[in-house]
């Protein structure tokens, strides 16, 4: 399976148990060969990776403070490339304190010592010298929502490619409210905060990408239901059920447990950071509530492909529900990043 990520895949994302920090050394050069001899770069398979620790005076790998915790996944940035981490926990402290701390500090070690260097490897260079760069050029926004100002801000919302996969539309797209941030600088840390959004938003991605090629392949015919259990073995929502139900079931309970910590932390406490952000945050927490609804309906149509063993009907009821659901979710990441991250990055999470 590493060789084959190597040669196909975009992004690696392990798990913590499956690939602890001493085997990531490794497994990489496992998928640094493969993707060479397919002709790409190594870099062209961003690594990311599923943490789970807490936040104590322990001395293991992220058992101790998040100064700990910071100098721990900075380390394995710089040795093993590890580009983005995914906290695993329901404890909105711990998620705070790691979007807040953690990720920051992460981020300021990791560019320092880049910093340091590549000052070491310019004959001349003035040490701690870093030359300027400039901040991309913001996303524009979709029709119909005016056009957000992030021109100041580094991280860029992932776009909506547009593509529909369903023939029934979960909400309008062309009321959405927006909100314009006046222009300012961002500091290193208010970015990374943005950033984070990011970063958990492409996990939740990928893992709905795992899920719909995981379906595909059974309802044609290529995967069996066991070969399809194999298949999930290796990925990273780990289950002690290993079965294709199992594994939807459990992105739907990530999910859930993502816009229930954004509806009952974050949002309240944009709310009264930026009253102006009212009209966008009730709308985007309509939009939890629909898609509440649509894992709802994907969790019906799983439970009838368990009980019907996969019987072709039950598949394609299930393709339409996962494709409504893929709508509706990656427009609602793409809008959530348009209209948050500005925000987040002045005010964080909370």
């Amino acid at each position: 399976m590493l060789r084959v990520t190597g040669r196909l895949a975009d992004v690696w994302i392990p798990s913590m148990g499956y690939a602890d920090p001493p085997a990531l050394a490794d497994m990489n050069a496992v998928i640094d060969e493969a993707t060479i001899a397919a002709g790409r770069a190594p870099e062209s398979v961003r690594r990311a990776y599923n943490i789970v620790g807490s936040f104590g005076a322990a001395t293991g790998f992220l058992q101790g403070t998040p100064r700990d915790w910071a100098e721990q996944l900075a380390d394995l940035t710089l040795t093993q490339g590890m580009a983005t981490y995914i906290l695993g926990s329901d404890d909105p402290r711990a998620l705070a304190t790691f979007a807040q701390e953690v990720a920051p500090a992460v981020r300021d070690l990791v560019e320092a010592e880049r910093a340091r260097a590549a000052t070491r490897s310019e004959p001349g260079g003035i040490p701690g010298s870093v030359a300027p760069q400039g901040n991309p050029p913001a996303e524009p926004s979709e029709p119909g929502e005016g056009r957000p100002r992030h021109t100041s801000l580094g991280v860029r919302p992932t776009p909506d490619s547009g593509e529909r996969l369903a023939r029934e539309q979960a909400w309008a797209e062309d009321d959405r409210p927006a909100f314009a941030m006046p222009e300012r600088e961002y500091t290193a840390h208010e970015e990374a905060t943005a950033a984070h959004l990011v970063d958990v938003h492409d996990h939740l991605r990928s893992e709905l990408t795992q899920i719909r090629e995981i379906v595909a392949q059974v309802r044609s015919g290529a995967m069996g239901i066991g070969s399809a259990r194999s298949a999930i073995n290796t990925m990273t929502l780990r289950q002690n059920n290993w079965t294709l139900g199992a594994y939807c079931a459990a992105y739907c309970r990530i999910l859930t447990g993502h816009h229930t910590l954004e509806d009952r932390s974050i949002f309240p406490h944009l709310r009264r950071a930026e009253p102006g952000l009212a009209p966008v945050i009730d709308r985007l927490e309509r939009e939890h509530e629909v898609i509440h609804d649509l894992l709802e309906r994907l969790d019906e149509a799983l439970v009838a492909m368990v009980t019907a063993d996969g019987m072709p009907p039950a598949l394609a009821e299930l393709s339409g529900a996962l494709d409504l659901l893929t709508d509706a979710l990656l427009s609602h990441l793409s809008y959530e990043e348009r209209q948050l991250l500005a925000p987040l990055a002045a005010h964080g999470f909370g």
